[in-house]
């Protein structure tokens, strides 16, 4: 399995479990993005942590669940994204779109505050 979707209510946790995020994967992440952000949802967690790389598709992925959730009025948090990724969101000059927290379970409680 590429990923997992842990629904709770209004929170999603997607994790991806595989180390590159990219072209390859990125069209089956989007495909799953559509049908989990749904209005219901009002938070969506995406769990990096088990990524290593990623490249310009797999930021798109990622950029299309913000979009996503914002037409939600909804909120998206990266966890665990290893330097290489987090560099990539600096260098797209898109860091500040998103809230970054290093477990899910920060994550979480970030959200319930």
């Amino acid at each position: 399995m590429r990923f997992s979707v842990e629904q709770d209510d209004e929170l999603v946790v997607f994790t991806l479990k595989e180390p590159t995020l990219d072209a390859v994967l990125a069209p089956e992440v989007k495909s799953e993005i559509l049908i989990i952000c749904q209005p219901a949802v009002k938070a969506l967690v995406i769990d990096l942590s088990m990524v290593h790389l990623c490249d310009t598709q797999g930021l798109s992925a990622v950029l299309l669940a913000r979009r996503q959730m914002n037409e939600n009025e909804g909120f998206v948090v990266i966890v665990g994204a290893s330097e290489n990724v987090r560099n990539l969101f600096r260098i797209s000059q898109i860091e500040s779109m998103f809230e970054f927290k290093n477990s899910v379970s920060e994550a979480i409680a970030w959200l319930q505050e």
